[in-house]
């Protein structure tokens, strides 16, 4: 049986790796927890039945151990990756490691290359490569179905109450504590991209704004949090009261409170960052952006990003020199269209747990790749690493206005560096 040690029981670490550990007990055991957080470290512990003596209050605690088992997963917010990755990695240990990398390019690539270095796994939590739709789209693609692939149009639909809570009032809501949300939110549509396309990205362009989630759009008689006795809050669409005033124990209330009573939820709400007004944050990361990419074989992307949508899920159109494929993640559905006139309809099959059952695949795969030594399994951590700098890059040029060439951008963060 695989031994692990988790760093950062958060909701990712939690509910959606540890909760695997709890449904197949004879592949692998947390054996200790690293979390500053008492009520969620207890409750990792509880759950895991990991002793006193490990339990950690940082993942520092955790690392001045001599190695305790074969694998630790990184769950941390994004600040807190590199630092115990890099360390752990000197320790021996094999990584599951939450995206993004760092918010630091260069930390990124010097995290997949200690990795490659050390000979050491590195998975990233890219999980919609595990994803079984995403497996059906890319074998339509890889079949040639279409011909050869010449544009794709992709929509990540980020969803009004989505970016309300993770983006406007929640963790990732400013750059400055996290990172920019091209890249905590889309660098698994930037691997996706990468991995279906199958070439090197070669240009990036970019455009986005903050626009919505300001002051200047407060409503006349809205305050600073929904239970202030705010005077449209019964009919503001972002409502902390409407959103997380349940005791759904794994839903985004959750987030707001472990403790699943509605005082808990209200307590929290009065006091915490989720009872907060969406117009009175302080939140600097946009609300939409466009990406435009060019592949060295000559395939261009057209990429959007948008809070305002009401469906959180990804839409696409590949284009094909012999038809397209079209897709709402969503419906489960995969529609290739050949301009023979031959239609296909794709439903691909869906495993239990969130993400579509991504991250339970994540974990599966990990487990099985950790137990054979294999350094490469669904993707490389420098494959990774390199859809990372496509959302870097397309970051910066929207922050610049310029175009960028991926490798120049690359060379331009290396020489700043020496």
């Amino acid at each position: 049986m695989l031994k692990a040690a988790l760093i950062g029981a958060g909701r990712r670490g939690m509910f959606a790796y540890g909760s695997y550990a709890l449904k197949r007990p004879d592949e692998i055991q947390f054996v200790a927890i690293a979390e500053p957080n008492e009520e969620k470290r207890r409750l990792f512990a509880e759950q895991h039945g990991i002793p006193s003596e490990r339990q950690y209050a940082s993942w520092e605690q955790l690392l001045d151990q001599p190695q305790l088992c074969e694998v630790l997963l990184i769950c941390t917010m994004d600040r807190e990756h590199y630092a115990p990755a890099m360390r752990a990695l000197d320790h021996g240990y094999h990584i599951l490691l939450e995206k993004p990398m760092s918010p630091d390019p260069l930390e990124t690539l010097q995290i997949a290359e200690k990795a490659e270095q050390l000979n050491r796994i590195l998975t990233i939590c890219h999980v919609s490569r595990y994803d079984s739709y995403y497996i059906a789209l890319k074998a339509a693609l890889d079949s040639g179905a279409i011909g050869r692939l010449m544009n794709v149009q992709w929509t990540e639909n980020v969803a009004y109450w989505h970016q309300a809570h993770s983006f406007v009032r929640g963790n990732w809501r400013n750059s400055r504590e996290s990172s920019p949300m091209i890249l905590q939110k889309c660098c698994h549509d930037m691997d996706l991209l990468q991995s279906f396309i199958g070439g090197r990205c070669l240009e990036v362009s970019s455009f986005g704004k903050l626009s919505y989630f300001t002051r200047t759009n407060a409503p006349e008689g809205s305050t600073d949090r929904c239970t202030d006795g705010c005077a449209v809050e019964h009919e503001c669409p972002f409502s902390a009261i409407k959103q997380y005033y349940n005791t759904n124990p794994r839903g985004f209330s959750a987030a707001v409170s472990l403790t699943p009573t509605l005082e808990a939820r209200m307590q929290a709400l009065k006091e915490g960052p989720y009872g907060r007004c969406v117009y009175r944050c302080d939140n600097d990361v946009v609300d939409h952006q466009v990406v435009n990419l060019l592949f060295d074989n000559e395939v261009t992307v057209a990429f959007t990003m948008s809070a305002f949508s009401y469906e959180n899920v990804r839409t696409f159109k590949f284009m094909g020199t012999a038809g397209e494929i079209r897709g709402h993640h969503g419906k489960n559905e995969i529609e290739i269209n050949q301009f023979s006139g031959r239609k296909e309809t794709i439903r691909p099959p869906r495993f239990e747990g969130g993400h579509s059952g991504a991250d339970f695949l994540t974990m599966r795969d990990f487990v099985k790749q950790a137990n054979s030594k294999e350094l490469k399994g669904r993707t490389s951590a420098m494959e990774s690493a390199r859809s990372h700098l496509i959302a870097f890059a397309a970051e910066h040029s929207r922050v610049t206005g310029r175009t960028w060439k991926l490798d120049e951008y690359i060379a331009e963060l290396k020489s700043a560096a020496r």
